[in-house]
C-alpha cells in the first residue's frame, strides 16, 4: 500500500513539474526576471500543496487535468512566499532546497520582482482553468483570501512582529494557522471546488487541511531543532537565531510529538464519509513522520 501511494504521488508530481515547466516557456523574457522565477519555481521540493489539490479533486470525483491549473497556481504562490521569506528583510536565509536562495543568485531587487511575478501569474493560471465560470471565480476568491492579509501574508506579519518575544501557544497557533495552514487549506479546498463538491464536503476538507497544516508546521519546528541543513536542504536553527517562538519552545519536543499525533488523528477523522480517502489518510501519516 505504501508503494502504491508513493507511486501515485510521484505521478502527480510529474504532472505538476511538466505543467510548471511550460508556464513561462512561451513568454517574452525581460532581463533575468523569468529566469529568476523559474530558478525557484522549478527547484523541486515535495509539491505537497499541488498534489493535495489534485488528489482532493480526485477524492471528490473530479478530473485531475481540470484541477491542474489550480494546483500550479497554489505552488506558484507558495514559491513566491519562499523567495520573499528568504530575503534579508525577512528571514535572511541563504539556502533553500539545497541551493543558494533567489536573492543570493539574482540580487534582492530581482528576487522581489520574481516573487511578485509568480504571485500575479498564479491567478492567471486559475483564471485559465477549463471549468465552469462559477467554480473559477470561487477558486480565485479562495486563494486570494488564503494568500493575502487574512491568510499567509497576515501570518508572516505576525511572525515578523513576534521576533524577540515569547509567544503563547494560542498566539503561535494563530500565527501558524495563517502563515502555513491557510495555503494548505486553500490547496485542498481548490481541489474540492474544481470537482464541484458541496458545502458539507468543503467543510470536511477544511477540517482535514487545517489539522494537516498545523501538524505540518509543528513537525517543521521539530525538524528545525533535530535535523541538519543537508537533510532539509535549508538552514536549520534559524528560528532560534532570529529569536522566534516556535512550538518546540512552547511545548518541548515530546509535547510537539504528542500534538502532531493528535492533529493527525483529527485530520483522519475529518474524512469520514468520503468514498476513497486512503491517499489523504496516508499523506497525513507520512507528513507526521517526515524527516525532511
Amino acid at each position: 500500500m505504501e508503494k502504491d501511494f508513493t507511486l501515485l504521488m510521484a505521478r502527480d508530481q510529474a504532472m505538476i513539474e511538466e505543467r510548471l515547466g511550460e508556464i513561462f516557456s512561451k513568454e517574452t523574457h525581460y532581463a533575468d526576471l523569468q529566469e529568476a522565477m523559474e530558478y525557484s519555481l522549478l527547484a523541486g521540493g515535495k509539491r505537497i500543496r499541488p498534489v493535495l489539490t489534485l488528489e482532493t479533486c480526485r477524492m471528490c470525483g473530479g478530473s485531475l487535468q481540470a484541477a491542474l491549473p489550480f494546483a500550479c497556481g497554489v505552488e506558484m504562490i507558495h514559491t513566491y512566499s519562499l523567495i520573499h521569506d528568504d530575503l534579508p528583510a525577512m528571514d535572511n536565509d541563504d539556502l533553500r532546497r539545497g541551493r543558494p536562495t533567489n536573492h543570493v543568485v539574482y540580487g534582492e531587487a530581482t528576487a522581489i520582482l520574481a516573487g511578485d511575478g509568480l504571485l500575479t501569474a498564479a491567478f492567471e493560471q486559475l483564471a485559465g482553468a477549463e471549468l465552469p465560470a462559477e467554480r473559477v471565480v470561487t477558486a480565485v476568491a479562495c486563494l486570494a483570501r488564503c494568500a493575502g492579509p487574512a491568510g499567509m501574508v497576515g501570518g508572516q506579519a505576525l511572525d515578523m512582529a513576534g521576533e524577540g518575544h515569547a509567544l503563547t501557544r494560542k498566539e503561535l497557533e494563530l500565527l501558524q494557522s495563517l502563515k502555513t495552514g491557510a495555503l494548505i487549506s486553500a490547496a485542498a479546498r481548490l481541489g474540492a471546488i474544481a470537482a464541484g463538491a458541496d458545502e458539507g464536503k468543503l467543510r470536511q476538507i477544511d477540517r482535514y487541511a487545517q489539522a494537516l497544516g498545523r501538524a505540518f508546521q509543528v513537525r517543521d519546528d521539530m525538524l528545525d531543532v533535530t535535523s541538519s541543513a543537508e537533510e532539509l536542504g535549508k538552514n536549520v536553527g534559524s528560528d532560534q537565531v532570529n529569536g522566534k517562538s516556535t512550538f518546540v519552545t512552547a511545548l518541548g519536543l515530546e509535547g510537539c510529538a504528542a500534538l502532531v499525533e493528535q492533529l493527525t488523528r483529527e485530520a483522519v477523522d475529518a474524512l469520514e464519509g468520503f468514498e476513497q480517502p486512503e491517499f489523504h489518510i496516508w499523506l497525513a501519516h507520512k507528513m507526521a513522520g517526515r524527516t525532511k
